[in-house]
């Protein structure tokens, strides 16, 4: 838990100057989906273009030779880059391989479960809506004014402080939940004496219950939870299923036409989805999620993907990643989905101790930062001060957790020392 710095209130013309200045200094679930139609944006589906035979480039070897040792340091089966520059996608391959067992080499146009980098994509669709006027991030989660005021929630809570919590809250990992259940099925079925898995109304109801640990707004504490809420708070402002409402208002409009939300078996798996692995150190084999005492691959069967919703269970490819990331930048070369105010909104950046809405950190100096992390995934998405995003998506967890995107962001900054001005001048969107 961690002491947020008091801010101060920016009115809408200091979050638009805010939007103008970063973008100045940037300058520096079984069956596959059938693919729609975009409602506006470009008409191309990156993962039927890209191939590793168009980042096939002499002068990037070495590039490729350093991302495979720090594939093999830490036992990775597969791995999939995008590289971005100025909203220009210059680069997209996939090293090792997609399923070992099948012999399938990884390719740019495969999709990777992105854990929490989901929540980037839940926090651009809570900033669609309220640039929409359907919502503030100022508005009260629950209570009689609150967007979640049914009698599931309010039934639930006894606490008159849940009545303070806002969007803004939720997004920052404000809440002041008493914990973050969303990892714990087994243990929620016996708390609660289910005879089933638990859905999202039994996480609502075993949570809001129980006393916040801290007024909403004074700390902070990482809440898979928190973003859970935010993706009924999508549903019911919009009217639509979260996932439904994210891929027409948010990822078509941005160009990204082959993100799912994932299932949790490898019989789940989308069409073009990779196969995951799980290191022996973080615990390979664990007890299914479902309480049926049979013993799973912490990686198919150990948590209820679908269930993370906007918290972590959307899967998508590097380069459409890129792409969703140009559309809410603030640079003009591809278009914002959402206004320079909500880019503004999501990128003010305090202190290191305050989490960004949807990134982990914005720090004018070191860039925008994305984290995810999931048995048999590790997902980095990291956009520099001189408009450089890298993006790198594995297919294996290693005993290090959420540590490993750390030693990814140290790989991106070494190749980026050594290759970037090697980079071709291109741009695989159009």
């Amino acid at each position: 838990m961690r002491r947020r710095t008091k801010r101060k209130t920016l009115s809408i013309i200091t979050f638009a100057l805010t939007a103008a200045a970063l973008a100045t200094a940037f300058m520096i679930i079984h069956k596959p989906i059938p693919k729609p139609e975009p409602l506006k944006g470009p008409r191309i589906y990156l993962n039927d273009t890209l191939s590793n035979a168009m980042s096939d480039i002499p002068e990037l070897e070495g590039l490729d030779r350093k991302v495979t040792r720090y594939m093999r340091e830490w036992q990775m089966k597969g791995a999939s880059l995008a590289i971005m520059r100025n909203d220009s996608l210059l680069y997209a391959k996939g090293y090792g391989w997609a399923d070992e067992a099948e012999k399938e080499p990884m390719e740019p146009s495969h999709i990777l479960r992105m854990a929490s980098v989901s929540k980037l994509i839940t926090a651009a669709g809570i900033m669609v809506l309220q640039d929409r006027d359907s919502l503030s991030i100022k508005d009260t989660v629950f209570g009689p004014s609150g967007i979640l005021n049914d009698s599931l929630f309010n039934s639930a809570i006894k606490d008159r402080n849940y009545h303070k919590i806002t969007v803004e809250h939720l997004l920052r990992h404000q809440g002041g939940f008493y914990r973050d259940p969303l990892f714990s099925s087994k243990d929620v079925m016996h708390q609660m004496q289910l005879d089933q898995p638990p859905v999202k109304e039994d996480f609502f109801r075993l949570v809001l219950r129980h006393k916040l640990s801290f007024m909403p707004g004074e700390w902070e504490r990482y809440s898979n939870f928190g973003y859970l809420l935010l993706s009924e708070i999508i549903e019911k402002v919009s009217g639509k299923p979260y996932e439904q409402f994210i891929r027409e208002d948010v990822l078509m409009p941005a160009g990204c036409f082959d993100m799912h939300i994932a299932g949790s078996y490898y019989s789940d798996r989308i069409e073009n989805e990779v196969r995951y692995y799980t290191h022996e150190g973080d615990g390979k084999f664990v007890e299914e999620y479902t309480g049926s005492g049979i013993m799973v691959e912490r990686c198919y069967g150990g948590n209820n993907i679908p269930l993370l919703s906007g918290a972590g269970a959307w899967c998508g490819s590097p380069a459409e990643i890129a792409r969703l990331v140009a559309s809410i930048d603030g640079r003009p070369e591809v278009e914002d989905i959402i206004s320079p105010e909500a880019v503004a909104q999501m990128t003010e950046y305090f202190d290191k101790e305050t989490y960004s809405l949807g990134w982990n950190d914005t720090d004018p100096a070191e860039g925008w930062s994305r984290t995810g992390t999931l048995s048999g995934t590790t997902a980095l998405v990291k956009y520099f001060p001189d408009g450089e995003c890298w993006i790198m998506i594995t297919n294996t967890s290693t005993w290090r957790g959420p540590g490993q995107s750390r030693q990814t962001d140290n790989l991106f900054k070494q190749c980026r020392e050594l290759y970037s001005d090697k980079l071709p001048k291109r741009n695989l969107f159009e």
